[in-house]
């Protein structure tokens, strides 16, 4: 009589612990991934190069204002330190600020740029309604040369001068 060992029935699937390690892997690994990507961050500096963007838009209008008025700036444009920031003027068109919609639009640009986190940042096309641009500018008393400002979110201050 031959006697023979049952046969070893093979396992299948996965045990808790296999399945929960993979688990705990995955987890790992998407917090890793979305602290790289971290997309506050990248929806601050998208905003920070917008803002870069009308900053440079806005000055390029004032250059060619002046270029076809024989240099002079637009009127309601103040002179002062540009070394320090709070000597600046708000783009608007309140008391103290400095209102340059109707110097500039629509010959010069179609419309006004407004900050992108502003609550409503629809482009300023008409002069006569009430704005505020959330940008601010100054011509330096030294050297005449335009400056422009905005509050950054990645850089406390964006400033591009001409």
């Amino acid at each position: 009589m031959k006697f023979s060992l049952p046969k070893k029935t093979e396992a299948r699937g996965f045990t808790l612990i296999e399945i929960l390690v993979v688990i705990g892997i995955i987890a790992v690994l998407a917090a890793v991934v979305l602290i790289a990507i971290n997309p506050a961050r990248q929806f601050a500096q998208a905003n920070d190069s917008q803002r870069t963007s009308n900053l440079n838009a806005i000055l390029n209008a004032v250059g060619q204002y002046m270029a076809d008025h024989q240099g002079t700036i637009p009127a309601n444009i103040a002179a002062g330190d540009t070394s320090d920031t709070d000597n600046f003027e708000v783009i608007g068109d309140g008391a103290g600020e400095a209102d340059i919609c109707a110097d500039l639009v629509p010959t010069y640009m179609p419309a006004l740029p407004v900050d992108p986190t502003a609550g409503d940042d629809a482009p300023v096309d008409d002069c006569a309604a009430t704005y505020d641009t959330g940008y601010q500018i100054l011509q330096d008393s030294t050297t005449g040369r335009i400056s422009v400002l905005a509050d950054g979110q990645i850089e406390a201050e964006i400033i591009v001068t001409r």
